[in-house]
């Protein structure tokens, strides 16, 4: 080595070597007529339901008396069809049966009489309770049916003191989606959401869990705008934070709740509800008088559903950001990040 190129070394050790700022992301330009897109997600269903009972081989669901799998899968998807104005469609491509529980995070899955004595309160749940994804990710070949276009995402459905998140998401540029992401998921070459659903539950709760994945990547699509052009802080108001502002409120707190779950609440306030579901984007300053009745007077189901109906989902693009709020929702690699 010579002396030019040693002090070319020293140079860089002592100064570092300067690297380029990524390019600033690619905004889409406003199109008001740019069409809304249909969603069809392709959807893997896996199901821990063991068996609890040798001799007659009930399962954990119907040990329990629980829910059918095929019940909430069909009362979900179409809510969401409804809500959606038909475009996100969920297409069913494999549903797998585990007769087992699953691994938490140290290794560690209950036996049938160990849980039965954790739900009924005999003992404590276990500790740590999270579940292990990538115990699942790996067993089912997850990253790479991903990337190869075989699936969209995945549900699992599982029971109290399983360890899932309501949603989490994974693949390269993940984000929260009220849960950290997946770490280390890049293989799949694409976002994709793993969805928690409980058989213990019932569909309003499903509607729950997809509504916190609404509020978590319409966060992400809207971060980057300011101010009143932040359409998606505008969605979310209610009086308690906005007096006589409200407009949908978000998935615990409706236009006229004092507090989480506050669904049933028959105070009056006035709500720009009807502005957002029939006038947007050209809000014309629409605005009425709200209480319970109009979203199932505390019904969990019919709180969401009413919610979710009011998102956008026209045609058009405002500030990079579509019209058709689903298609971020549903598919989380169109939001820019």
């Amino acid at each position: 080595m010579n002396i030019f190129s040693i002090l070319l070394a020293f140079l860089k050790r002592l100064f570092g070597q300067r690297t380029p700022p990524p390019p600033p992301p690619t905004i889409d330009p406003d199109n008001p007529l740019e069409p809304p897109l249909t969603t069809i997600l392709k959807t893997l269903i896996i199901i821990y339901d063991p068996v609890m009972d040798s001799a007659s081989g009930k399962k954990l669901s119907e040990f329990m008396n629980w829910n059918k799998v095929e019940d909430l899968t069909n009362g979900f998807t179409s809510d969401i069809l409804h809500v959606s104005g038909e475009l996100l469609r969920y297409q069913i491509i494999e549903r797998i049966e585990v007769n087992d529980f699953p691994q938490k995070v140290d290794g560690y899955k209950y036996e049938a009489q160990t849980y039965l004595n954790v739900v009924r309160g005999v003992s404590s749940p276990y500790m740590p309770q999270e579940a292990n994804y990538y115990a699942i990710i790996e067993r089912f070949n997850i990253l790479q049916r991903v990337a190869n276009g075989e699936i969209d995402e995945v549900w699992v459905f599982n029971f109290p003191h399983a360890g899932f998140y309501e949603s989490i998401m994974g693949g390269p540029g993940a984000f929260w989606c009220n849960a950290s992401p997946l770490r280390n998921t890049e293989a799949s070459k694409r976002r994709f959401v793993i969805m928690g659903f409980s058989y213990e539950r019932g569909v309003g709760e499903m509607l729950e869990n997809m509504g916190h994945r609404a509020e978590s990547i319409m966060e992400k699509t809207f971060e980057r705008i300011p101010g009143s052009e932040n359409l998606w802080k505008r969605f979310i108001r209610y009086d308690k934070t906005h007096p006589g502002k409200a407009a949908l409120g978000n998935v615990h707190f409706a236009p006229n709740s004092v507090r989480d779950y506050d669904w049933n609440n028959p105070t009056p306030v006035i709500s720009e509800c009807d502005d957002w579901l029939y006038n947007f984007p050209d809000f014309k300053g629409v605005t009425r008088e709200v209480n319970a009745n109009e979203w199932g007077d505390g019904d969990t189901r019919l709180h969401h559903i009413w919610w979710m109906k009011h998102f956008p989902k026209t045609m058009g693009r405002k500030n990079g950001v579509h019209n058709n709020w689903w298609q971020y929702i549903a598919n989380p690699n169109n939001v820019i990040t």
